[in-house]
Formats: C-alpha cells, structure tokens, sequence
C-alpha cells in the first residue's frame, strides 16, 4: 500500500478511543485509509461495512438498537470486547450518527468512518458525537505524495524538501514530474493511470459521480447542467476575484443561488476561497476571495485556462497544507498573490526574475512583511537563483 501523509496522524488516533472520521471529496483514497487502518490493528474483532452496499445500509437503518446490535453480532463483531469497526460511505446514511452514538456509549467500540463531504458530516456530527469525534480532511496528493507513486525513493523527496532555494540539480530531476503533476492532478487514481486517455477518463468520471452522487445527495440542487455550467465559469476565473454579481449575470442564475452552489462546492471540498488580507484594515483591500479548484487535472478539463492559472492553483493548494492564506489586492491593481500565516509573502510567477523579487519585497516591506518568496516555474536567467521552484513547495 502507498504511503499517504495523512497515515502517521491517523495510526496515532487509532488508539484513542474517540471516533475516527475521514472526509474529502470523492476518489481521494479514503477507503484505502481505512483499510490502512484495519490492517493496522492486531486483533481480529474488527469489521468492515461499506455503505454502497444496501444490505449494509438497511442494518443501520433497522427499527431498533437491538436489531442493529444483532446484525453487527451476525457479521462476527464481538462486542462484549474492545471492537474496531469500520464504515465506508458514511454519507448514504443519514441515521448513522444516532446509531453510532448509541454503540459507542454502550460498548467498547472504536469507529473508523468515511465520507465524501464535510458539509454532511461537520453538519450531522456536531450534536450527536460531540466530544467523541476527530475528523481528517483527506485532499488529492500533494507533489511529495505522487512521487511515491509514481516511483521516487523517498530519499530523493526528502532532497527535493530541503533544497530550499533554485537548485538546477534539483529542477532537472523532478521537472518532467512536476509538469505531470500540473497536467493531471493528484487523485490517485489519475497519478496510477498509465496512459494519458485513462487519466482524461479519470477526471471526466471524478467530476461526473462529484455532481451527480454527492451534489444530490446532500442538497436540493437538481439542475446538473446548471452546476455543471456553473463549474465551468468558476474554473475559467481560477486565481481571480469571485464577483457574484458579475456570474449571474454571465450564467442566468440567481446570484442567491450561485452563493449557496459557491457555500456547497467549498463544503464538499470542489473549491477553496482565499479571503482578502487586512490586517492593516486598509479601506482599498477588496472583500472579494479569490478562487481555486481542488486539482489542477479537474481544473483543466471544466476550462481551457492559461498555463499560469494552472501553476498558480497548484501553488495554492500547495502552500494551504502550510497554514492560513491570505491574498492582497488594492483598487488600484497592486497585489500580492499569497501572505501565509500573515506573515509571507509570496509571489508566482511562471518565469521568476530579479525585478518580480525587487517589487513584492517593496509590496511587502509597505505591509510590514519581512519575509518574501518567489515561487516560479522556471526562471529567464541561469543566473538568478534567489527564487524557488514550485516543485520544492511540498
């Protein structure tokens, strides 16, 4: 099995006996975390349910805990002992919660469960599992990630993580990856897949069953060309401002609904907002976030992009595994593409250069930021080193 970063932080839960919950969009690889996990454990009373299975579903759907209780005894969970028990797809059930509270407050049961959206199971668990939970956010692979699988020594990672500034060596041995990575994203899937047509179909089926499962599924939304339409108009706008305005009137849907289909994508995982830096409450600084999609393979088959909206999404989801981020823009154009953790910031640019490190230090030494990157994807000058290449950024 491919090791995942997320893996260490969920073995270390596996003894705690709060609730082990997964979520993230669909086709990430949390089945396979749970069966990490089962495989972590060294006793055999434990139990795998997936929730795809109607048979599964009507067991927790039953009249009564003691029905429930039976079923489970029936499929060979011990539960006169310390049990471990596994549920895929938790979202198909929306009794889940009340069942699992009452099994867990009357028997000596650790949960490992799945899901595909945080909106169902942040929503659904506060109440009945408060205090009894822990949930993990599974996202596609970082770059680290998919190169373990698609065959690096974890030796060469570990060089690649700590070279810090513009290394040609280092940019050499891992651009070609890199630029599959731009290409096709990180579901696991797509980065396993051999040929180019098979990763395409991947993506295509991915955005198909995100919107006609897991849309459905969790809200009222029944126009798939619509959301679909939608999508596409996001993708196309990826790394600038969302004016909703602007989108309703491009796309004939009520910006009342674009804002509940842009709360719903962001719930699922489909987007990420980056909200505006004003830690100087300067009046120019729009309220507006800015936008991108949750992989750069996704991103591409819902819009024809440019080559440095691509780079810049995957900079983005790169640097949100770093901590908070923030963007700065005034009216008058002048920007900042990230701060992070209020106190970076940080410039792409697909060709770095020393007159891109000269204006965002000037940019940020007006906000009273002392540290600056320069992230590129390649740089115009053998050089200029004093950048880093976004491959590094993992």
């Amino acid at each position: 099995m491919l090791n995942r970063n997320i893996f260490k932080q969920l073995k270390e839960h596996l003894t705690n006996p709060q609730t082990t919950v997964i979520t993230g969009m669909r086709r990430v690889g949390k089945t396979t975390a749970l069966q990490f996990l089962l495989g972590e454990v060294k006793h055999q009373n434990k139990l795998y349910l997936d929730f795809e299975k109607i048979e599964n579903r009507a067991l927790f759907q039953s009249q009564s805990y003691q029905q429930i209780e039976n079923g489970i005894k029936a499929l060979g969970l011990e539960l006169q002992k310390p049990a471990i028990l596994a549920i895929d797809e938790l979202q198909l059930v929306p009794e889940a919660p009340s069942v699992i509270k009452y099994l867990y407050d009357h028997h000596k049961i650790k949960f490992l469960l799945s899901g595909s959206s945080s909106y169902y199971l942040k929503n659904h668990f506060t109440e009945s599992l408060a205090g009894r939970k822990r949930i993990f956010e599974m996202y596609p692979l970082s770059f680290g990630e998919y190169l373990i699988f698609t065959g690096y020594k974890q030796t060469s990672i570990d060089a690649l993580q700590k070279s810090g500034s513009y290394s040609p060596f280092i940019y050499n041995q891992f651009k070609q990856a890199y630029e599959q990575f731009l290409n096709f994203g990180g579901f696991p899937e797509v980065a396993l897949a051999e040929s180019t047509t098979d990763k395409i179909e991947y993506l295509k089926d991915i955005i198909n069953a995100y919107i006609e499962l897991d849309i459905k599924l969790l809200s009222d939304f029944s126009k798939s060309a619509e959301l679909y339409k939608l999508m596409q108009l996001l993708a196309s706008r990826v790394g600038s401002r969302i004016d909703i305005s602007k989108i309703s009137s491009v796309s004939g849907i009520n910006r009342n609904k674009i804002s509940d289909y842009l709360e719903l994508l962001e719930y699922t995982y489909f987007i990420h907002r980056v909200p505006s830096f004003n830690k100087n409450k300067d009046k120019e600084i729009s309220a507006q976030k800015k936008l991108y999609l949750a992989d750069t393979g996704i991103l591409q088959q819902l819009a024809q992009v440019s080559s440095g909206q691509v780079f810049e999404n995957a900079i983005a989801l790169q640097l949100k595994h770093l901590g908070e981020l923030a963007f700065y823009q005034k009216k008058n154009g002048q920007e900042i593409d990230f701060i992070l953790n209020e106190n970076t910031a940080i410039e792409v640019k697909e060709t770095a250069s020393l007159n891109e490190l000269n204006t965002l230090t000037q940019r940020a030494d007006g906000l009273g930021l002392q540290k600056q990157l320069l992230i590129g994807r390649r740089s115009s000058n053998k050089t200029f080193n004093q950048w880093t290449w976004g491959g590094s950024v993992i």
